[in-house]
């Protein structure tokens, strides 16, 4: 090669490194330049970020202290919701239980109910035709036997009801008997057919206690009148006697003045209620006119 051109050549290597030299120290001057210039503008401003930034490290301590307790808070937190989880499953099985046991308890208390209004359904159906029967047996009675309206007279005529007792209506019972006093006046013979049509007889005195009765009911509704009773002398001077033939003088005697068994006129017996109830018994001419005491025997269910 040819020592111009070497030459040449080693002189443009040259040049060129001496003009990267000069720039690098050209960008290293500028650089030096701003720095000088921004520490002189920026310095206060510096100090305080400086400052700032210690605040803000110790907060970001604080803040990592914090951070790094938070995963054992988390871990408590999770273990209480696992634990109130658990506690609240098991109260919702309970709650389950008890509503399973109450829904068996409430269906077999509607199956017993149902049963038992069958049942009582099926009883008051079997009633009611009994009561029917009944009713159909009470009304063909009473129509056979018309003269049971006596003592079971219709109390209420809506519904048919009536009210049963041992003497028919007007009649009053005393012991064993029940007697009834006559408004009317007839003789003796008269009064006795009237009491006969009515089911009964002139009254007769078995007791001291009919005696008794007798008298005061009389005392109260005549008012000093007197009634026939079952009193009369025979046709054939036999004595007085009851009129249902038996003798007067083996029983009770409530006289006034023991009769004249010899005295041949057609006499009977009158009751005079006046002040003493053991002297009420007068004789008195049969074609007389007086009120009447009718008996008859009290309704029994034998």
């Amino acid at each position: 090669m040819p020592a111009g051109a070497l030459s040449g050549e080693t002189m443009g290597v040259n040049n060129g490194s001496v003009l990267l030299e000069e720039e690098q120290q050209e960008t290293s001057t500028d650089k030096k330049t701003i720095s000088k210039f921004l520490t002189i503008i920026y310095k206060p401003r510096c100090t305080g970020a400086a400052a700032v930034s210690a605040a803000t490290y110790s907060a970001l301590q604080q803040i990592e202290l914090k951070l790094s307790a938070w995963p054992d808070a988390i871990r408590g937190w999770l273990g209480q919701y696992r634990q109130l989880a658990h506690y609240f499953s098991l109260l919702c099985f309970l709650l389950i239980i008890v509503t399973l046991l109450q829904t068996l308890c409430l269906v077999q208390i509607t199956l017993v109910s149902q049963s038992q209004s069958t049942l009582q359904e099926s009883k008051l159906r079997d009633v009611t035709h009994r009561l029917e029967k009944l009713n159909q047996s009470y009304r063909l009675l009473f129509s056979q036997y018309p003269a049971l309206n006596q003592y079971c007279p219709v109390s209420n005529t809506t519904t048919g009801e009536r009210k049963c007792r041992q003497c028919p209506a007007g009649w009053t019972l005393q012991g064993e008997k029940c007697f009834l006093f006559s408004q009317d006046r007839a003789d003796w013979i008269s009064s006795q057919y009237r009491c006969m049509a009515l089911g009964g007889a002139v009254a007769t005195v078995g007791t001291e206690e009919e005696q008794l009765f007798l008298w005061k009911t009389a005392q109260s509704l005549s008012q000093g009148d007197s009634y026939w009773l079952g009193l009369r002398i025979s046709g054939d001077g036999g004595g007085w006697q009851w009129s249902n033939g038996s003798p007067v003088e083996k029983g009770l005697g409530f006289w006034e003045r023991e009769p004249d068994k010899t005295d041949s006129r057609a006499l009977c017996g009158r009751l005079t209620p006046r002040d003493n109830y053991r002297k009420s018994w007068y004789t008195y001419r049969c074609s007389n006119l007086l009120r009447r005491i009718c008996e008859r025997r009290r309704a029994t269910l034998q």
